[in-house]
Formats: structure tokens, sequence, C-alpha cells
């Protein structure tokens, strides 16, 4: 897929160009996507008592809100190779608020489990904000443009764990119960998710020169039939072992960053004895770290492809999964409140950035099946999360020693980044594409505030 003029710079106070208008809503509506899809979770001790929830109960619920997302980016790619991510995006933004605002009508575990479930289809919204970016950025900032807006979407982890027990807070304040109470407050996030989806379509378009149904009728992107199909798109990416390997990878990151905003909130609470609002501000430090983790995992990765190219991308993305795996090991093994939060915070660190390096290989491997690649790759983050969420669903394994198995599995699976290379044609390709990105702006690729 060959996308004329995208931009080498990353202007972020600039909101006339198509380029940072698709930033800055990808990125919010990202972020308003995980404020829906992760809303109920630092309520979920309220919610164990309304509901008598038991804990086999509640992995089962976390499992159902990622399991469906699986299913839902693996579509979601090919739609945005068909009919481009404009209309994709305004579509799972505006459907996805219905659920999100039902919740509240849940009054048992099974009606609350189909809940959650419908809830999930709106965390594909990730593929999109990728997608959406690396049509409109050139190969030496993509990875900084994909991280970036990936990091300030999955912030929206953090702003729910702040936020949502806010809200709860407000309404109990105005006489409303707490079984009321955790109902209404899933209202607000239904109602921001509606309301983007209708500036999505308002505001932007799918690539920089236009949508792709212009960009059609112009002959400047080939029809989505024949070779070009969704179909031949997806079989194309689903037959490369390096797709394979890079979700595998994902779920070692993505994945587990989407179990610790399930039980984050609820593991302090048990664990260190807090209030239901104490325990959510911390669980939302782990999030908040997306205002620049995961943008220095794409920036390093960046950076490292204009010494080393591709191979360099792939190294620093081995290097941050590495460090992801200590980290979690030594926060599975804190049992002091202050020294929890530090090491939470650096294993937040790392996980986020090897996100963002892994989405700094992604837009290489295959640019004619992009949004497949992206769909398959974003749903191994999910399948991550529902093979973790079985670690905390045991009423025989404690949440202690589920986050210890998982931080040894992040470390010995981590030797998949090894299968994903280049061909030397491949290389020198995408280092001459670099350098052409660069041109005579020796500021190229650096975040501007202008």
């Amino acid at each position: 897929m060959d996308i004329r003029n995208k931009a080498n710079r990353i202007r972020l106070l600039n909101f006339s160009t198509p380029q940072m208008r698709a930033f800055h809503f990808s990125w919010f509506a990202f972020h308003i996507c995980f404020f829906g899809w992760f809303g109920i979770a630092p309520l979920m001790a309220v919610v164990r008592e309304d509901l008598s929830l038991t804990q086999t109960q509640i992995g089962n619920t976390i499992i159902a809100s990622v399991a469906i997302t699986v299913i839902v980016r693996l579509l979601i790619g090919v739609l945005c190779d068909k009919i481009g991510p404009r209309k994709t995006y305004t579509g799972l933004l505006m459907l996805g608020a219905v659920p999100v605002m039902g919740i509240g009508f849940a009054n048992s575990f099974e009606t609350f489990l189909l809940a959650r479930l419908a809830i999930g289809a709106i965390g594909a919204s990730f593929v999109i904000t990728q997608y959406h970016t690396t049509m409109m950025f050139a190969p030496n900032v993509v990875g900084t443009a994909n991280a970036t807006s990936a990091g300030w979407g999955n912030l929206g982890g953090g702003t729910t764990q702040i936020l949502m027990p806010l809200i709860f807070s407000g309404l109990l304040m105005l006489g409303v119960s707490e079984t009321l109470g955790w109902r209404l407050a899933m209202v607000v996030p239904g109602v921001v998710l509606f309301f983007t989806g209708i500036g999505y379509w308002l505001f932007t378009q799918d690539a920089p020169d236009g949508n792709f149904s212009e960009l059609r009728a112009r002959g400047e992107l080939p029809e989505a039939t024949g070779e070009n199909s969704a179909v031949q798109s997806f079989l194309a990416a689903a037959k490369d072992i390096r797709v394979w390997a890079l979700f595998i990878v994902y779920g070692l990151c993505f994945g587990v960053e989407l179990t610790i905003n399930n039980i984050a909130a609820i593991y302090f609470f048990d664990k260190f004895d807090l209030t239901l609002a104490t325990a959510g501000l911390i669980a939302g430090l782990f999030g908040l770290m997306n205002i620049f983790a995961r943008t220095l995992g794409g920036v390093f990765s960046d950076l490292l492809a204009k010494q080393g190219g591709l191979k360099g991308r792939v190294r620093w993305l081995f290097i941050a999964l590495l460090c992801e795996g200590i980290a979690l090991i030594a926060f599975s093994q804190m049992h002091i409140l202050s020294l929890a939060i530090g090491i939470m915070l650096v294993f937040s660190l790392f996980v986020q950035m090897a996100e963002g390096a892994t989405f700094g290989v992604v837009p290489f491997i295959n640019k004619k099946a992009l949004g497949a690649v992206a769909g398959i790759v974003g749903a191994g983050g999910n399948v991550g999360a529902v093979s973790a969420a079985f670690l905390f669903r045991s009423e025989s394994l404690s949440y202690q020693e589920g986050l210890f198995y998982l931080g040894i599995t992040v470390l010995v699976l981590a030797s998949c980044v090894l299968v994903v290379r280049f061909s030397d044609a491949t290389e020198t390709e995408e280092a001459t594409a670099y350098r052409d990105a660069v041109g005579d702006d020796t500021n190229a690729g650096a975040l501007s505030l202008r």
C-alpha cells in the first residue's frame, strides 16, 4: 500500500493537518475505549458484593472482557484495509457505547459476564489507532507516532482506575446507593464513547490525500478485490511466521498490561488492606506511565533504526521484554506497600516500552497487508491476557503467585523475538525510505509542540 505525503514530524499542537487530526483523534478515541473497556475494573470490590461473585467468577469475567477482543481485532484489521480507518472507528465507537451503558442492567453473574464480553469488542480500537497513524506518518517517525498514540490511549487504563471510584463516590454523596451507584457510573464512559464516534466521522480522513474511497476513485489506491481483497491480505499475513512471533511477543507485553489493569485495584485492596479509592489511585499509576513510557519504546525504536536499520528495532524489542520479565518477578515478591509501588512503576515502564517497540516493527512486516498484520499482532495481546487470566481465577493460586509465574513466562518466551528477521533487500529499501523521510530536515523525527 503506497500512501503519499506522510508527515515526517509530529507537531503536537498543530490540529490543521489531516495527519495531526488523525493522530489526536486516534489516541483520544482509544483512550475513551480503554475508559469504557475497563471502567468496571476499579469498582469490582463493590460489584463482587452486589452480585455475590467468587474469585473464579471474577476471573471468568476478566477472561470474557479480553477474549472477544481477539476475534474482533482479527476482523477489524482487514476491515480497515477494505473501508478505511475513519468508517471503521466511527462504527466501533458508536456501537461500543451500547454495552458499556448496558452493563448497568446486569443483575446476576451470567448477565454481568455477557456484558463484559460485549464491551470487550471496543478493545479492537487499538488496531485502528495503529493503522491510522501508520497511514499518516513516514518511516522515520512511525514508531514514535504509533507508540505515542497507543500509549496515550492505554493511559485510559490509568484514567479509569482514578476517575471511576471518584464518579462512584460522587454518586454516593448525592444519596445514591452502592448497588445503583456502580451502574450509573458506567453511563459516563458510554456517553463519551458515542460522541467521540461522531467527532471521528466529522474531523478525520483515512490518509493524507483523502479517504480510501476517494483514493480508489482517482486510481491512487488499489480496489480491495482479487489479490488485494481482505481475505487475501489476511492469508498473506497469516502465512508469515514473523507475524505469529510478534503475536506471542505482544501477548507478553500488552497482554500483561491488560491483566494488571484488571487485577491491580483489587490486588492492592486485598493485599495491603486499603480503601477502594486508594487502591484505585495506586493501580492508576500503572496506567498513567503511558503518558511517556510507550512513547519511549517507539522513540528508541526509531533512533536505533537510524543506525541499525530494522535489526536495531528488533534488538531493542528483545531488551525491553527481558527487562519487563525481571521487573514483573521483582514486583510479585514485594510485601511492603512503598516498595511494591516503586517496583510496579519500573515494571510498567518496561512493559509499555516493549509495546511501543513491538509496533515499531509491525509496519515493516508486510505493507500490502498492514491491517491484517496489525490485527493479528494486536489480537496476540488479548490472547496473552486471556492466558494470563487463568492464573488469577483459581482459588488455590494467590495473585502474588500468579504474577511470579507470569514473569517467568515473559522471560522464557521473549526468545520469540529472534524469529523476526528481514531480508537484505528489505533492510536496504527501508534504510533508503528512512533517509528520504528525514531529507534535509535535521529535526525530522522529533516530537514538536508546533
